[in-house]
């Protein structure tokens, strides 16, 4: 498996990326809140990565880290357009999400939907010597 980031300029004309575009036209929004403690104390400099796997490859959309709040906000990623007509599951597409901590990462997986501001929440247990 190859691993591409959307900053790549080869990556961004290739006809995977072009094509997955066509598909995902509009634009959805990811914010993380990372904490520990239920709640009560953010994760400071927690790295976040927002992938997909297209065509057998590993695309990174976003890689950062969470700020003093534990909150990285307004992620933008490629969504569907929402089907005026479709009453029932609007469109949308997944993500994978990675938090990468000193012990290992959590991987959770979101729909993203057009102009849709999601919310994930990552908690981390708290352990001696930080997260």
């Amino acid at each position: 498996m190859n691993i591409y980031t959307i900053k790549d300029l080869n990556f961004k004309n290739s006809l995977i990326y072009q094509n997955y575009l066509k598909d995902n036209p509009s634009t959805g929004f990811l914010k993380i809140r990372a904490y520990t403690a239920n709640e009560a104390i953010p994760i400071v400099g927690l790295k976040i990565i927002v992938s997909k796997d297209l065509d057998g490859n590993k695309v990174i959309f976003y890689e950062g880290i969470t700020n003093n709040s534990g909150v990285i906000e307004k992620i933008a990623l490629p969504a569907p357009k929402l089907d005026k007509n479709n009453t029932e599951v609007p469109n949308y597409t997944k993500y994978n999400i990675e938090a990468i901590t000193n012990t290992g990462t959590l991987n959770y997986i979101i729909n993203i939907y057009e102009n849709v501001y999601v919310v994930q929440a990552i908690n981390i247990l708290p352990k001696s010597g930080g997260y």
